[in-house]
């Protein structure tokens, strides 16, 4: 696909339900665009090379997701929160055939996105407008215990809306999964991690198997970034776990097993009587 020219001063914008303004830049440090949100970078897409996955927590979706079954099978996704697709395009790249369904709930950022960066043709992405909780119970019921893939990456603004980060809400996330399906949830948090160890108490409460990827400091909880959660009913090979470090990005780690049980430590699952959102990071993060 050729490559768009968008000029940042020409930068296409929508306005969003809650008032934000979204719009679509071209990166001032690699090839592609970005997908910003009141300020927030929320996505990256070079259209030219879907397999391009330049914030580092979607390169460690990525690095999962190359070992679902076998390389290049078609795979089976649903993903909730839509950003500009990044990985429904990965994933179309990579495994080409698979059937993916997108819950995006703004409309307009759906619009914005379709016009300026569109899917590749033939690509077999179907996108749903509606709150991510709420569109699940209206997905196909052919997809329960049918789906390889669900991801969970859903912002309001800067921050996870507490409502999708409860045991209720996975456990309706989970029913989707096949056996052996897996959950992804980019999770984000600062020093003392306190938010991330709550999500992973309550991920597994509802699916045992968890592993978390992140940047060495992030995950010693040290400063603020993006963890990724990992999460299946069945064991995920432990032979994943190489091969997840090496492809990065670097400095990597893979929490899993007694390191799951310690950070896990006096946290307490979130139901819907008590959640709260992510935590909201300083706008300096975003300052690269």
């Amino acid at each position: 696909m050729a490559r768009m020219r968008i000029e940042p001063d020409d930068a296409p914008t929508a306005r969003l339900s809650d008032g934000t303004v979204a719009r679509v830049t071209p990166s001032g440090f690699v090839s592609g665009f970005e997908l910003v949100v009141d300020g927030t970078p929320q996505s990256h897409v070079d259209l030219d090379d879907p397999t391009h996955l330049h914030f580092e927590y979607v390169a460690r979706m990525g690095a999962v997701i190359d070992r679902l079954r076998m390389p290049g099978q078609p795979l089976t996704a649903v993903h909730l929160g839509a950003g500009a697709l990044t990985l429904p395009r990965y994933v179309e790249a990579t495994r080409p055939g698979s059937r993916q369904q997108v819950i995006e709930l703004e409309p307009a950022l759906w619009d914005l996105v379709r016009e300026n960066l569109p899917l590749p043709r033939g690509a077999s992405v179907r996108v749903r407008i509606g709150d991510a909780r709420a569109g699940l119970a209206r997905l196909p019921a052919g997809l329960t215990g049918a789906v390889d893939l669900l991801v969970s990456d859903v912002y309001s603004g800067a921050q996870t809306p507490a409502h999708l980060t409860t045991v209720e809400f996975y456990r309706e996330a989970a029913r989707l999964l096949a056996p052996d399906g897996v959950l992804l949830v980019n999770v984000s948090d600062g020093p003392g991690l306190a938010f991330a160890r709550r999500q992973v108490a309550t991920i597994r409460e509802v699916l045992p198997e968890v592993i978390v990827l992140a940047e060495v400091q992030v995950l010693k909880g040290r400063r603020f970034g993006n963890l990724v959660v990992a999460a299946s009913a069945a064991a995920l090979p432990v032979e994943w776990l190489p091969r997840l470090i090496a492809a990065g990005p670097h400095p990597a780690k893979v929490a899993q097993g007694a390191e799951i049980v310690e950070m896990m430590r006096g946290a307490r699952a979130a139901t819907d009587a008590d959640a709260t959102p992510s935590p909201k990071p300083s706008a300096s993060i975003f300052e690269r």
